[in-house]
């Protein structure tokens, strides 16, 4: 079975501006999406996310490289290709005098759907649109058009679906809302490809994780291996007596005093537990609680790209 997204030395050099040079936005990408997995594309601002989505959509001219999706070259056959695909772009781009059924008959109609094929009604009613179906899309609240821009990419029922950072400025509840429903889509076969830069929507939704940085991707693996390769856990104490200092002793865990609440950072392949609680009392302090806590997503993100996760 072939991918559902095949890229190979996908290079993309915008030419320069007035007194802009030349910029490289991706050098030669590799990067696969398997059918039927919900893969997230995190990296920093400038990382070169946006470019790769928008020479999948057709938007955007690769310099170098190949890329197919669903199985289609998009040189070969662009039509095919653009046909396979949905992308929700992160901006918000809609005619504020069509309503929401005007819109989405109109996309359908863009990408040849036949009217008697068309699912307008059931798309609105998954997005909970149904109500505001002849209303215009200048009355829709934020939350609202961004579930629009979403049903806009389902019209013509694609294989694959592209989220560009689809819950950026959305409370919480539609946040959860779109997930359960893009969850249900992944279920019946719909393969989704996530940016986000809320790392704890990726981690908790996504079977793969690639994360690209300076245009080349430098991870690209289950989030669970992706944090496996820090080796890092965190012991928490509770100390009953807050100490002048730390011990020297403890000084190669990256101690951090705050209060009574000792951190220490510690290998589990070099330090086991039971070691590190006998060099702790060996030290001399004592303690009435005590926690561990995982390496996450967010750790890895900063170790292959030195950038914090609100660049994502």
């Amino acid at each position: 079975m072939t991918d559902a997204i095949s890229i190979t030395g996908l290079s993309k050099t915008y030419a320069p501006r007035g007194r802009q040079p030349a910029k490289t936005a991706l050098e030669g990408l590799d990067l696969t999406v398997r059918r039927g997995e919900i893969f997230g594309l995190l990296g920093p601002n400038g990382a070169g996310k946006s470019t790769c989505i928008n020479i999948l959509a057709g938007l955007v001219l690769k310099t170098a490289g190949t890329v197919s999706v669903w199985g289609t070259d998009i040189d070969a056959d662009a039509r095919t290709a653009r046909a396979s695909i949905g992308v929700v772009p992160q901006e918000l781009n809609i005619d504020p005098f069509f309503s929401p059924r005007q819109a989405l008959e109109l996309q359908a109609g863009l990408y040849g759907v036949p009217k008697a094929a068309r699912q307008t009604d059931a798309i609105l009613g998954a997005l909970g649109l149904a109500d505001k179906a002849d209303a215009y899309a200048r009355s829709l609240s934020g939350g609202m058009r961004r579930r629009l821009m979403v049903a806009k990419a389902l019209v013509h029922t694609p294989p694959v679906l592209v989220l560009d950072e689809p819950t950026a400025g959305v409370d919480v509840e539609l946040r959860q809302q779109l997930w359960a429903y893009v969850r249900g889509l992944n279920d019946r076969g719909t393969t989704v490809v996530l940016t986000t830069h809320y790392l704890e929507e990726a981690e908790a939704l996504c079977d793969r994780i690639g994360i690209i940085h300076q245009g080349r991707l430098v991870a690209c693996d289950t989030t669970r291996a992706l944090i496996d390769r820090l080796d890092g856990k965190t012991l928490h104490l509770t100390l009953t007596k807050v100490p002048d200092a730390v011990p020297t002793v403890l000084a190669g865990f990256q101690p951090v005093l705050a209060g009574n609440r000792l951190s220490l950072r510690y290998k589990p392949s070099e330090t086991s537990i039971p070691a590190l609680l006998a060099t702790i009392t060996h030290s001399g302090l004592t303690f009435t609680d005590l926690a561990t806590e995982e390496a996450d997503l967010e750790d890895a993100f900063l170790q292959l790209t030195g950038s914090t996760p609100a660049a994502a």
